[in-house]
């Protein structure tokens, strides 16, 4: 029988990383942290099965480039390991970034150069944090991550969870109860089913009526002609789609 593995989801804040790893919250086999300390990632017992959130930054434990932790650190305490980068349109995590990123750059990590971007535009700014975390960080990780989409898993939060079933080698069958509890919070409209993920509250907004493509209700062209230049080509490696600017 093939052991089931130890799951770490990172990606860029806003992209669907908080109910993407809620999903092995009430799961009996798993033990879930969100966002924990590195610190209490290497206290963990290996023997029990662990998901982690985006660890954050803890004294004694320099970061890799673009993370908030060192990767070889966590690859060698937690194996075998199967890491998810979880990846969002960047026009519509630029809209959502903007709560978290105006509160003195609260989401993590920040790029290196982050107070060079102050004096920007906000709009800026968040294009930025985007652009770093998934060049400069998701270079720390290609090669060992598998990549998931913000926008398959609302579409489909099913085939996406399966999916992410099959990969770390658990069986779902078992767990179907759970497993559409957590399918039918995942919703691309603020619905009576929506149940947004715990973390992700304090930085949400009712200024647009979906998820994906909300950009379409909140950026004018003028903010468009001023994030596109920063993430077009992170964009186009993704295979995400940008609007002509004239």
């Amino acid at each position: 029988m093939i052991s089931s593995k130890h799951v770490l989801i990172l990606g860029c804040g806003r992209s669907g990383t908080s109910i993407f790893g809620e999903f092995f919250q009430h799961l009996p086999s798993y033990s879930y942290f969100s966002e924990p300390l590195f610190t209490e990632v290497i206290k963990q017992d290996a023997s029990q099965l662990t998901a982690i959130k985006v660890p954050r930054e803890s004294d004694g434990f320099p970061p890799d480039k673009g993370l908030s932790f060192p990767l070889n650190a966590i690859v060698k305490k937690l194996s075998p390991l199967q890491i998810f980068w979880q990846i969002r349109h960047p026009l519509d995590t630029i809209c959502s970034l903007k709560v978290g990123i105006s509160r003195n750059w609260d989401h993590h990590p920040r790029p290196i150069d982050w107070q060079q971007w102050l004096s920007c535009p906000l709009i800026e700014q968040c294009a930025h944090h985007w652009n770093y975390i998934n060049t400069v960080g998701f270079a720390q990780v290609v090669g060992l991550a598998t990549v998931t989409r913000f926008e398959e898993m609302l579409y489909n939060p099913l085939v996406f969870a399966q999916s992410v079933g099959r990969k770390v080698h658990l069986n779902l069958s078992s767990n179907k109860e759970h497993l559409q509890q957590w399918a039918i919070r995942v919703q691309n409209k603020n619905n009576e089913n929506f149940d947004e993920a715990t973390t992700s509250r304090e930085y949400s907004t009712s200024d647009h009526t979906v998820k994906v493509e909300r950009w379409r209700e909140n950026l004018s062209e003028e903010e468009l002609a001023q994030v596109i230049p920063i993430v077009a080509e992170t964009a186009q490696r993704f295979n995400y789609d940008l609007p002509t600017i004239s």
